[in-house]
């Protein structure tokens, strides 16, 4: 890897709803209005090139909730796990990395999402290497709400992400480190790692190169 890594920016725009409903209706993103927010895409994690099956996300903030929606071409899916914390990296997946923002070098939250909609949620601790010093898998992110669409070869997946997980609380100009991931394997067992941050290899937990997330 070099050393001209530029971090990536996304500015996530306070949330616009279509009506007024509070609680917990309010992890519905049929109530949102996203055609004001940026879609980014995401490229090959090692070379930042291009990929087989495109990949863009979108995302807005609440004081309750951060969403994420992202939008897979997706005409082939490998997804063969049922239970919750299941090793969902080893198939198809969509997988978000958000730091935590407890304390320097803290932990990072690893959410991920299967075309069938199941969840693995853990608290990871870096080594500053690139390797995972700690997991704590049994951790759940409780109040996460999850939901996958199909439609037309291409898999939706939406993400209603509590705050409350977070030190640093979302409100204009407050940032997140972070990045957004996809595992995607062809008919002939060839899997493609895409990133919207790109990494330079193919190994997600390099922590120097997540992006921004900026909250306007």
């Amino acid at each position: 890897m070099g050393n001209d890594h530029v971090a990536k920016r996304y500015v996530c725009k306070s949330a616009v709803r279509q009506s007024r409903r509070e609680g917990p209706e309010a992890a519905d993103w049929r109530q949102l209005d996203l055609r004001g927010c940026e879609s980014a895409p995401l490229s090959e994690t090692s070379s930042g090139g291009d990929v087989r099956e495109p990949t863009t996300f979108r995302a807005c903030w609440s004081p309750e909730f951060i969403y994420f929606e992202i939008h897979c071409v997706d005409h082939y899916a490998v997804s063969r796990f049922a239970e919750r914390d299941d090793p969902l990296y080893e198939q198809d997946v969509v997988e978000l990395f958000i730091e935590c923002g407890e304390e320097e070098g803290g932990p990072y939250v690893e959410l991920e999402v299967s075309p069938n909609n199941v969840v693995f949620d853990a608290k990871v601790w870096n080594n500053g290497n690139g390797g995972i010093a700690a997991i704590d898998v049994a951790w759940n992110m409780d109040g996460l709400v999850t939901e996958v669409e199909e439609r037309d070869s291409a898999r939706i997946y939406r993400m209603a992400i509590p705050t409350s997980y977070f030190a640093k609380k979302p409100a204009p100009g407050v940032s997140w480190r972070f990045n957004v991931y996809r595992i995607d394997e062809d008919e002939a067992g060839v899997r493609e790692f895409q990133a919207w941050s790109p990494t330079g290899a193919i190994n997600y937990h390099l922590q120097s190169r997540f992006g921004e997330l900026i909250f306007e």
